[in-house]
């Protein structure tokens, strides 16, 4: 009788922020698929922690890892030689084919520690602006995967691969108006999503307020869906309120991608994860980048959008009420300029991103290891390197319109 075919182990480095957890578990989700055992490797946060806890079915290990800015020079070598020791003793256990790392803090450690077991070493980008982390990581790293192409010639890694953002599975299109009644809007109305992120809302928010009185002028139908953060709620509830808006104001709302459906036009920050779901679907955003991100990279993040004409970039210091409506203006209903900032934005979806990255590494491990997977997909079957140009390779990105020039508010 032959030996059933071993599962590879990949581990993936993913915690810290949403950022770079949703990201993992798309990919997760996709080596489970193909037969591979996966262990999931994040931070004590709470994020990490509430989202895993409900449900991940793989083999988890919290590493004691936390950002650099967060603590002295000493306490962060001290936790990353622990969150070093902690993986490794993990990975002599149970050695991994493979180990993934989604960027951040967390991820350092445990490639670190795959590298000293000659595992197959792997990384994702999210950002325009590669992290800290994935520069280090970059020059030991058999294959980079990056969301932005200039991500790539800013990492020393011997093959890098433009593959896009993996994205939840539950993040599908789906009816507006259904997803309005759902959140308690009206069906037919057109819908400003403002989200301020989890770092720096007050800003988005206070901007928001100030453009309220313009946006009841111009446009009376518009009604609002605002994720304020913790601190601000009742303060934009009760703006809204001062001006008879329609609006739905929550500190967090767990079922974003129901927002995101609801939404005919968005203002937000420029996390990567965010640009990726605003391209997935086809939703037009106004880009304020907190100006404080690491290497300035929401920025970049929301310049590579804005140059190809797929959203809109306001710097936080110089916006303005007329700016924003505006712009919300142009963009909540039908018109030549939504239309072609949502060409654009399908330029920049990658609907294969999580299993493209998966069917790569379980060729690296393949390769490496001559391990024969018990299933495959149809990216690994049928031949085709498609999904693995070069992150440099002009086609990847096809030239998009430009963003049209600034319209007037009517009189």
């Amino acid at each position: 009788m032959a030996d059933t075919p071993p599962h590879p182990n990949v581990a993936i480095a993913c915690g810290g922020t949403g950022g770079h957890l949703f990201p993992g578990i798309a990919v997760a989700d996709a080596l489970d698929s193909i037969g591979c055992h996966i262990r999931l490797l994040v931070s004590p946060k709470e994020i990490d922690q509430a989202t895993l806890r409900s449900q991940s079915p793989w083999q988890i290990l919290t590493l004691p890892a936390r950002a650099q800015s967060s603590l002295g020079s000493l306490g962060f070598v001290a936790q990353l030689a622990r969150s070093f020791s902690l993986a490794r003793r993990c990975f002599l256990a149970e050695p991994p084919h493979a180990v993934l790392g989604m960027g951040g803090f967390s991820s350092f450690a445990p490639m670190a520690a795959g590298r000293t077991l000659r595992a197959a070493l792997v990384l994702h980008e999210a950002n325009a602006i590669p992290g800290r982390a994935n520069r280090w990581i970059a020059r030991w790293s058999d294959h980079a995967y990056v969301h932005f192409p200039s991500a790539g010639r800013r990492l020393r890694c011997r093959q890098v691969t433009c593959a896009g953002m993996p994205l939840r599975s539950r993040l599908q299109p789906q009816d507006p108006s259904a997803c309005r009644l759902m959140l308690g809007l009206h069906p037919d109305h057109p819908t400003l999503l403002v989200v301020g992120g989890s770092q720096g809302a007050t800003p988005v928010n206070q901007i928001l307020i100030r453009s309220i009185p313009l946006l009841a002028r111009h446009l009376p139908s518009l009604q609002f869906l605002h994720l304020t953060g913790p601190a601000d709620a009742e303060a934009v509830r009760s703006a809204y309120a001062a001006h008879g808006r329609r609006a739905i104001v929550r500190p967090f709302l767990t079922e974003i991608e129901l927002a995101l459906n609801a939404a005919s036009v968005a203002i937000s920050r420029a996390g990567a994860s965010a640009l990726a779901e605003f391209a997935a679907l086809r939703l037009p955003a106004i880009l304020i980048p907190y100006p404080h991100a690491a290497d300035n990279h929401q920025h970049y993040n929301a310049l590579a959008f804005a140059d190809c004409g797929a959203a809109r970039l306001l710097a936080q210091s110089s916006a303005s009420p007329e700016q924003v409506a505006r712009w919300v203006l142009e963009l909540a209903v039908d018109s030549p300029a939504r239309r072609a900032t949502q060409s654009a934005l399908g330029r920049w979806h990658r609907p294969q991103a999580a299993l493209d990255i998966a069917a790569g590494i379980v060729q690296l491990i393949r390769d490496r290891f001559h391990i024969q997977i018990p299933r495959a997909t149809p990216a690994l079957d049928d031949g085709s390197n498609a999904p693995f140009q070069s992150a440099l390779a002009p086609s990847r990105l096809p030239a998009a319109p430009r963003a049209p020039k600034e319209v007037s508010l009517p009189r």
